[in-house]
């Protein structure tokens, strides 16, 4: 009798093994991220950001090119929202054109996307997360050459505490959050 319940168990691990593993090699196509264990995930996971026409220009509209990766990133500030660059063989605003879009990827999973990267002199306002190259403080421009991750733009008490504004942030708090536990676990956070 004991003999017949040890060759049910084993019989019924295998069973169920059996169905377990090919499913845990599909990826779910809901988030594009495929089931694997946490730490070959730790191995192919990586942050990068891919740029993508919105205008009509040389790249049709949707063409998708990569702009930078987490290797390019020296770190991120939580405070000022500054995203701070190694220096790059192309700068960032010369493979970016101005309002194309920008998705910010980690491994197979969407992070932001339909951001849009802006420039000072840009005239239009957006409602949605921003990559801006350069600040304005006080009515003044600083820091022209460096880049800002924004709710809005411009990056005006006026614009951030509109409604669409507030709904827009809410709605990525999650991305926001796996975005800088990522950068932190690099040690790419400046706090």
């Amino acid at each position: 009798m004991k003999k017949n319940i040890k060759n049910s168990i084993w019989t019924m691990a295998i069973t169920i093994a059996s169905f377990v593993m090919p499913l845990a090699a599909c990826s779910s196509d809901d988030d594009g991220v495929s089931m694997r264990t946490e730490d070959s995930l730790q191995e192919e996971t990586r942050l990068f950001a891919r740029g993508y026409c919105t205008l009509p220009t040389g790249l049709s509209e949707g063409d998708a090119y990569e702009v930078f990766t987490e290797d390019d990133i020296e770190w991120f500030d939580v405070n000022t929202r500054e995203l701070r660059f190694h220096a790059m063989e192309e700068p960032l605003y010369e493979k970016l054109r101005l309002l194309s879009g920008v998705e910010f990827r980690l491994g197979d999973q969407k992070l932001f996307s339909g951001s849009t990267f802006v420039g000072l002199i840009c005239s239009q306002v957006f409602n949605d997360l921003v990559l801006c190259c350069g600040k304005i403080e006080d009515g003044e421009v600083i820091d022209s050459n460096r880049y800002y991750l924004y709710d809005c733009y411009p990056n005006t008490p006026q614009f951030l505490n509109d409604e669409q504004v507030k709904t827009n942030r809410a709605k990525r708090a999650n991305q926001w959050e796996t975005f800088t536990k990522y950068l932190e676990s690099k040690g790419k956070l400046k706090k």
